[in-house]
């Protein structure tokens, strides 16, 4: 296969996101992976599925009950997760005629009207409560709820802004819904590790580099990703011969979250930073460098379930960056709902202008 060029990896980048987000839309939130499995006929997910398709139509979100997440959805659509990222693309492509700082304030009423419009997907709390706060007047540097859930949405801003800190300072601006310092932390993170595999580094070099440079909480996380993947790859190891070995890697990398209820969430699948930064790790670096590793850790991540969608993003952008988007199989970009519409955006963004 031809070396991708920079152009690539940005659309790798992008695209492999929304599609890994969309093959979680049917699974989002189931947290028994072995269900997932027998429902998709025993093997890998291939095609995109409807919320809760081959599984009675709902999907088993410990903690908020089994539901039809994402209502407003079919086959091919994207969850919440992969529509913030389009929202901030559309945001993005309307002020590409000049290139300046992101602005939340800016963003605010587009955001508000794609909320009140027909979103169709699941609505977190976070976002709830800052829609609620806007409304009240509350001022944007004080806008946000105290949520530990990882939500990347910056993703289209690696065809806008071309230094590290410029998409540092969107990654965590366009998680204008969340104040805790793990949860920006992450979104900062993958950030940084997308730039530079964008720019011609291996995905496990850009991950400790980051992971170092950033210290405490992320080096920490990222140090237990790289040994779960490691003990995960040793044939000798129990882990390995397991039949669900992504499955027991995540959630041994999280406590249990005791929510009240008869079943803990298994936080290592859950929306936490802590658990979604070091699990969208495993599956990078297992992946990385297999044949048809991009497909493969998209499919592997949907299988294992719980907030599949959230890892998705990570998963998708740096793999996507260090793959090119024509390592994306060609069924999954023709029955994307959106790819035509999102590539149109793109296109109008300067890195992609030319």
């Amino acid at each position: 296969m031809n070396t991708p060029t920079k152009q690539d990896k940005i659309k790798g980048a992008f695209f492999a996101s929304i599609v890994g987000d969309a093959l979680c839309l049917g699974s989002h939130y189931e947290y028994d992976a072995q269900k997932i499995y027998e429902a998709y006929g025993q093997k890998p997910i291939e095609k995109f599925m409807s919320p809760g398709e081959m599984m009675g139509g709902q999907t088993h979100g410990i903690g908020w009950g089994q539901r039809n997440y994402h209502p407003g959805k079919s086959a091919g659509g994207t969850t919440d997760y992969g529509d913030y990222n389009i929202l901030v693309l559309e945001y993005l492509a309307k002020v590409s005629d000049e290139v300046r700082p992101f602005s939340v304030a800016n963003m605010i009423p587009h955001w508000m009207n794609r909320l009140e419009n027909g979103w169709g997907s699941w609505i977190c709390t976070m976002t709830k409560e800052t829609y609620a706060q806007v409304r009240q007047g509350v001022p944007v540097e004080r806008l946000g709820g105290i949520s530990n859930a990882m939500a990347i949405r910056h993703v289209a801003a690696h065809a806008y802004y071309d230094t590290e800190d410029k998409l540092v300072d969107v990654a965590r601006k366009t998680m204008f819904t969340h104040k805790n310092v793990d949860a920006l932390s992450g979104g900062e993170f993958f950030a940084r590790v997308t730039h530079r595999v964008i720019n011609g580094a291996a995905p496990s070099d850009a991950i400790e580099d980051v992971a170092v440079q950033m210290g405490g909480f992320i080096e920490a996380k990222a140090a237990q990703a790289i040994a779960k993947f490691q003990e995960e790859a040793d044939e000798t190891r129990e882990l390995h011969k397991e039949q669900f070995s992504d499955d027991l890697a995540l959630t041994s990398m999280a406590r249990l979250w005791d929510v009240g209820r008869s079943e803990p969430i298994k936080v290592g699948k859950a929306s936490p930073t802590e658990g979604t930064l070091p699990g969208a790790v495993y599956f990078i670096l297992k992946y990385a460098d297999k044949e048809d590793g991009l497909k493969k850790a998209l499919q592997a991540n949907a299988m294992v379930g719980g907030d599949n969608a959230s890892r998705s993003i990570a998963v998708g952008m740096v793999l996507g960056a260090h793959k090119g988007v024509n390592a994306i199989p060609s069924e999954w970009k023709n029955t994307l709902e959106q790819w035509e519409y999102c590539e149109n955006l793109l296109n109008k963004l300067p890195l992609l202008k030319s």
